[in-house]
């Protein structure tokens, strides 16, 4: 009770002698500096969630172009063909600002538009497989499709250095199978660990299971996958990752990605110390997005 009266930041009680409050400056200090941190936190979210929507494009080529556009419109020029002056006819009445504002909105567009296009080209990109069926070794060629994919790769990434989720926007959506594809893949992952009975007595629960109920469910992920670039990740997350209760495997926990080769010491508390600290510092730069994605 006595730690409970302790934490409590501000208190005020009424008396006989009047109004009597009471307040800790050390725990309003930290109340305070933990508010600070967490804008601090959703100021750099929001600034990488800008930053990771134009990509590969940035805001300072976006400065750039419409400040060229705006520049060249009042020199005399207009790159836009004639475009600056039928929009700031129907916005300012053909007034000077008007004009000002439809040059820097046509610079916009056309930054947009190469944004959007060169996004477009990577997620095309990203379709093409080839590279990973290729032998690897001494004397062995890169083939022309993939060397002229890696170039396209390069050119369309942009020459900005990628942040983790730079190229989350350019990725395809995750192929949906068919059913039949599904109890396909399903029958011949178990196999190997059912006898002939166990196994005629699964195809034939797959066969309702198509018949059935499997034809609704195909269409809830048609839909979902509309409106989703994966449509397992969060159900994933949440019932299974989360909401599991068995232990996990090793290297299954995202924080336990590699070995940790140096023993510094051999006390285990300085140990378990150095795992925890090495941990936290890898949440730090997953979520300020300081891990470069894995490139070719």
């Amino acid at each position: 009770m006595a730690e409970a009266h302790q934490a409590v930041a501000f208190s005020f009680a009424v008396t006989h002698e009047g109004v009597a409050v009471d307040f800790d400056r050390e725990v309003l200090k930290l109340i305070f500096n933990s508010g600070v941190r967490s804008w601090k936190k959703r100021i750099a979210r929001l600034k990488n969630g800008i930053s990771n929507g134009v990509f590969p494009g940035s805001i300072t080529g976006l400065m750039v172009i419409d400040s060229a556009f705006v520049g060249a419109y009042i020199h005399g020029y207009d790159p836009s063909f004639g475009l600056v002056d039928k929009i700031a006819s129907q916005l300012a009445g053909n007034t000077k600002e008007g004009k000002l504002i439809a040059a820097s909105a046509v610079g916009f567009g056309c930054w947009a538009t190469v944004i959007i296009s060169a996004r477009q080209l990577l997620k095309l990109l990203f379709h093409y497989k080839g590279w990973m069926y290729e032998e690897r070794g001494a004397g062995r060629k890169v083939s022309l499709p993939t060397k002229l994919w890696l170039l396209g790769l390069k050119i369309f990434s942009g020459y900005r250095r990628p942040m983790l989720y730079s190229f989350q926007g350019s990725l395809p959506h995750l192929p949906l199978p068919s059913i039949d594809e599904t109890l396909t893949r399903y029958l011949r992952s178990v196999r190997p660990l059912m006898d002939d009975d166990e196994y005629h007595r699964m195809e034939r629960l797959a066969r309702e299971f198509r018949n059935g109920i499997a034809k609704k469910l195909q269409r809830y992920l048609i839909l979902k996958r509309m409106w989703s670039t994966n449509y397992v990740s969060d159900w994933w997350e949440e019932y299974v990752y989360l909401r599991g209760r068995s232990p996990i495997m090793v290297n299954s926990n995202f924080y336990g990605i590699d070995a940790i080769l140096r023993h510094p010491s051999s006390i285990q508390a300085t140990r378990a110390a150095n795992i925890v600290y090495s941990a936290m510092m890898f949440r730090r730069s997953l979520e300020r997005q300081e891990i470069q994605p894995v490139r070719i």
